[in-house]
C-alpha cells in the first residue's frame, strides 16, 4: 500500500469464509509459508498457487469468522494479496488484517465483482474501480489513525518506526 493503490485480479468468495479455510487448522504448526500454500484450498484449491502479488479477495458476509489465528490474514498476505474487500469482516480477523499491514475495507456490492476482474483499490481515498466492468465504487475510506500502520507494514513495523524516532 505505500504506493497507495493496488492492482490486481478478483479472487470472490461468498459469505462466511472462516480462519480454518483460510489457515487451516492442520498445518498450524508448519512455517507460515507452508500454511499459506494450503489457503482457501477446500473452497478453491488454486487459489494459493493463482493468486499473484496485488491480487484482491472479495468475500461475502462475515469474512474471517473463527478462531482469532492471526495466520489466517498472515497466510493471504504471504502469497502476495494486496487489499480484502468484503461486506463485512468477523471483528478479529479484521483487527489482525491491519495489524499485519493487509488493507480490509467494507464492500457493500462484493456481489457486483466477477471472478479475475481486474481491480483497482485505493484504500486511503476509499476507491474502488473495477477496469472489467468500467464501474468505480466509493467506500469507506481505511481510517486515518491507521493508514500510517499499514503504509509501514503493519502494526510492529510502524511501532518500532514510531519508537525509533522517539530515540532520535
Amino acid at each position: 500500500m505505500a504506493g497507495g493503490v493496488i492492482s490486481g485480479r478478483a479472487w470472490t468468495f461468498g459469505d462466511g469464509i472462516d480462519t480454518d479455510v483460510l489457515a487451516p487448522g492442520v498445518y498450524m504448526k508448519l512455517p507460515i509459508e507452508e500454511i499459506a500454500m494450503h489457503c482457501l484450498e477446500s473452497v478453491d484449491p488454486g487459489f494459493a498457487g493463482g493468486v499473484r502479488y496485488g491480487d484482491v479477495v472479495v468475500g461475502g458476509v462475515n469474512f474471517g469468522l473463527g478462531s482469532s489465528r492471526e495466520q489466517a490474514p498472515q497466510a493471504l498476505k504471504t502469497l502476495g494479496v494486496g487489499a480484502l474487500l468484503a461486506k463485512s469482516f468477523a471483528r478479529i480477523f479484521y483487527r489482525n488484517a491491519l495489524n499485519l499491514g493487509l488493507p480490509a475495507l467494507f464492500f457493500p456490492q462484493a456481489d457486483e465483482i466477477g471472478a479475475g476482474d481486474r481491480l483497482e483499490v485505493d484504500p486511503v481515498a476509499g476507491e474502488v474501480r473495477n477496469l472489467t466492468s468500467g464501474k468505480a465504487y466509493a467506500v469507506d475510506p481505511i481510517p486515518a489513525h491507521l493508514t500510517q500502520m499499514i503504509q509501514d507494514g503493519g502494526l510492529m513495523p510502524h511501532l518500532h518506526r514510531r519508537f525509533a524516532a522517539a530515540r532520535a
